[in-house]
């Protein structure tokens, strides 16, 4: 049977901070108004936060190589 490879997505960095803040205003300010609504918001942001840790993980090594050098070459086609 032959191996599946798994394909992940890259995910950005604002992507993680947006769970990690997401998760601390539902745990301090939405859950002490209603539980309900801070409970689900905090599940919400705990799986966005899986999902950054996943795709870091996980994700392909060749997705990254290109955030730097773009601004590289632009420097670079200007001197």
């Amino acid at each position: 049977m032959a191996k599946k490879e798994i394909k992940v997505a890259p995910l950005s960095g604002g992507f993680m901070i947006t769970s990690i803040v997401g998760f601390l205003i539902s745990a301090v300010y939405v859950y002490p108004q209603s539980a309900a609504w801070g409970f689900t918001f905090g599940i919400f942001f705990v799986m966005m936060f899986i999902a950054s840790m996943i795709s870091m993980t996980y994700g392909p090594d060749t997705a990254q190589l290109h955030v730097g050098g773009e601004r590289y070459r632009k420097a670079k086609k200007g001197k």
